[in-house]
């Protein structure tokens, strides 16, 4: 009887035990993505933004049913510093993680090493930032380009600058980047076809502070316009300020790097006037306008790159989703499938990896970007 009571004893301790003893986290599932983009550095605003834009595409998405068979979906983000070296170390972390896809790079010169390793183990990489042709004319499978082309771009920049500025010369500046001097050269060779005569083509460097040289010599040369093709809008905040200062005349263009509510911020006056290009997104959507309501509520004001991040997230998102698997090739067969409005645009690919976007003229006034003139339309009002 003793024996009995004992042994009913240990089976109860055994029963209470299982039922409090937590589960195996092991045996939950996680779908693992990442983001790469410069989080320290110049461009720490450019890459949070695409950091944010990620987080909040998996927040709506999980409020929306989430991934089925998975318990989470967890962001690994990444720091590239836009540094192409950095870049392949972190898509090489991504790989030891496990992720089944990557959002990223910012900088072109990060996006093209970095896409090389990631495709050479199958993972899907969808650039939110990165224009420079290469990034998808290199016709790796799984790479992909929310934002828009240098070689669009160029062609818009140079129209606006013949059409909308009635510019006979110009003056080029880059900083021999990657992605900054390849669309200037771009916008050189369209000048050449448009008939807007190239008076002189200077670089500066990465991390130049002091831009009085550069300045000086396109204030002697007194072009139409001053075209100022930079990574980031530190530089180019800091450009514009000395320019003003030494009493630059040429009506100054930059490009989508300076779409960033920051650059404003720090040219202050200097900023006000400022002409660039931009991808246009139509801010009167009900898609745009429940994203700024979630998105400023969180982070702030919206930067240039957290709508492209928020659409490139959900893209691969409803890609894993539709396809019921994380295999590649059926990711990939999901995305070319998908043709829908996001955020930023209309979501469709082409054969390339590329989704396509119309560049506008946007213009500083009162502290705002406020569209200027379309290819399409010419002047917006």
């Amino acid at each position: 009887m003793k024996k009995k009571v004992f042994f009913m004893f240990v089976m109860a301790l055994a029963v209470v035990s299982f039922l409090f003893v937590p589960v195996n986290s092991s045996s939950a599932k996680t779908l693992k993505i990442g983001t790469m983009s410069p989080l320290t550095g110049p461009y720490a605003s450019d890459g949070t933004d695409i950091k944010n834009g990620a987080l909040t595409a998996i927040e709506v998405f999980n409020e929306n049913g989430g991934m089925p068979g998975y318990d989470k979906i967890k962001l690994y983000p990444m720091d590239t510093v836009c540094d192409p070296r950095q870049a392949v170390a972190t898509a090489n972390k991504l790989l030891n993680l496990e992720v089944v896809g990557v959002i990223g790079a910012y900088c072109s010169s990060s996006t093209i090493p970095a896409s090389t390793v990631l495709n050479g183990a199958d993972i899907p990489m969808i650039t939110p930032a990165s224009t420079n042709e290469k990034v998808t004319d290199r016709g790796l499978p799984y790479m992909f380009r929310m934002c828009g082309r240098d070689d669009d771009q160029a062609p818009a920049a140079v129209k606006f600058m013949k059409e909308g500025l009635k510019a006979k010369t110009v003056f080029i500046v880059d900083d021999k980047t990657t992605y900054s001097q390849g669309l200037a050269d771009g916008v050189e060779k369209n000048c050449k076809k448009m008939g807007i005569k190239v008076l002189g083509h200077d670089h500066v460097n990465q991390g130049d502070r002091d831009f009085s040289a550069v300045l000086t010599e396109a204030k002697t040369i007194n072009a139409d316009v001053f075209y100022m093709s930079l990574q980031g809008y530190s530089p180019a905040a800091m450009m514009v300020i000395q320019a003003k200062r030494l009493g630059l005349k040429s009506k100054i263009l930059g490009q989508d790097a300076i779409y960033q509510p920051q650059f404003i911020t720090v040219g202050k006056d200097a900023a006000e006037g400022v002409y660039l290009t931009y991808g246009y997104t139509d801010k009167s959507t009900p898609e745009y306008k429940a994203f700024a309501k979630r998105y400023t509520k969180k982070y702030g004001a919206i930067g240039a790159y957290a709508t492209y991040s928020f659409d490139a997230t959900t893209v691969l998102l409803k890609a894993i989703k539709a396809a019921g698997s994380t295999n590649p090739d059926k990711i990939k067969a999901q995305i070319m499938k998908l043709d829908y409005d996001g955020v930023s645009k209309h979501v469709k690919f082409n054969a390339k990896g590329d989704s396509g976007s119309s560049y506008i003229a946007f213009k500083v006034e009162n502290g705002k970007f406020v569209p200027y003139w379309s290819p399409a339309k010419g002047f917006w009002k």
